[in-house]
């Protein structure tokens, strides 16, 4: 059993399982993530209090002949239908950084590819793919179009086939980092500015207002974790952006999930730094369709 504090994870993602009582956590397992090695796949946890884990578990190991091999990153698992499905970002030599689909019959596992390789455009590089089903029952993706390709990344939406094999539709730019008034550029490049998107991840409030959650980074290229709002309440917005990021405090790719107590509470990753990444859980109070730490 292992404390918080030792486990190791990047984007942590929580699923609550209310009637064995426990949560599962997956995430970015791999501690060379970053680097130019042989990625070995995803892990996940298991915990009653959130505090005391059990694991890690296998989620998924790449099968013989898989295409990707490099920078398994930020796994979300989405139960649609009565199968589960893992969103995650691969890259490989000779291909760009994108999002597959795999399925489980099983939360657990193991996984095993859905999509035929990445679902997000292959000439873009993008991650962070998340699924979001809209208010007629079709299913969309959502991610990042990467910054290190267009500079000021984005966040885009795509519809998908109701099987999740493949994009049934073309992309859709929701808004662009720079649009928030909290974001900061993280260098310059070519003479431009580069402003990040990381981890959209949707949240409904009590009023059925569509908020997304994101991650980006403010001064002194220290990460943080803001919102915006569909002002028309679908998924193609138009999106505001709050003045303020909801958490800046060297801590960001989170996503939102409420404890068996009915507390909502948001999961992130901190610090920002290679090796030294840890799950945190800080509650949140929803109020006038809004999200605020509680005090």
């Amino acid at each position: 059993m292992l404390k918080r504090k030792d486990v190791y994870i990047r984007d942590p993602f929580i699923v609550p399982v209310e009637s064995e009582g426990v949560y599962y956590m997956f995430g970015t397992t791999d501690r060379n993530c970053w680097r130019d090695q042989i990625a070995t796949g995803f892990d996940y946890y298991i915990t009653k209090d959130l505090e005391n884990y059990d694991g890690p578990h296998p989620a998924f190991r790449p099968p013989e002949g898989f295409w990707a091999n490099k920078n398994f990153w930020a796994p979300e698992v989405h139960k649609y239908g009565d199968r589960y499905y893992l969103f995650a970002t691969f890259i490989a030599d000779g291909y760009n950084r994108g999002t597959q689909i795999l399925v489980s019959d099983e939360l657990g596992g193991p996984y095993l590819p859905h999509s035929d390789k990445a679902v997000t455009p292959a000439e873009w590089m993008a991650l962070d793919g998340t699924l979001f089903v809209d208010d007629k029952g079709d299913p969309w993706m959502v991610f990042c179009h990467e910054w290190v390709q267009i500079y000021d990344g984005t966040i885009c939406a795509v519809k998908l086939t109701k099987d999740l094999k493949e994009r049934a539709g073309e992309v859709v730019t929701l808004f662009a980092a720079s649009e928030a008034p909290w974001t900061r550029s993280i260098r310059v490049v070519h003479g431009r500015d580069c402003y990040v998107t990381d981890g959209p991840f949707f949240y409904r409030t009590k009023n059925n207002k569509l908020l997304l959650l994101w991650s980006s980074f403010v001064e002194d290229n220290t990460y943080a974790i803001g919102f915006s709002h569909s002002e028309s309440g679908a998924i193609t917005g138009p999106w505001i952006h709050e003045e303020k990021p909801l958490y800046d405090q060297d801590a960001g790719h989170g996503m939102l999930f409420r404890n068996f107590d009915g507390r909502l509470m948001l999961t992130i990753h901190t610090p920002n730094k290679i090796g030294a990444e840890r799950p945190i859980f800080i509650e949140l109070i929803e109020e006038n369709d809004s999200l605020y730490l509680k005090e």
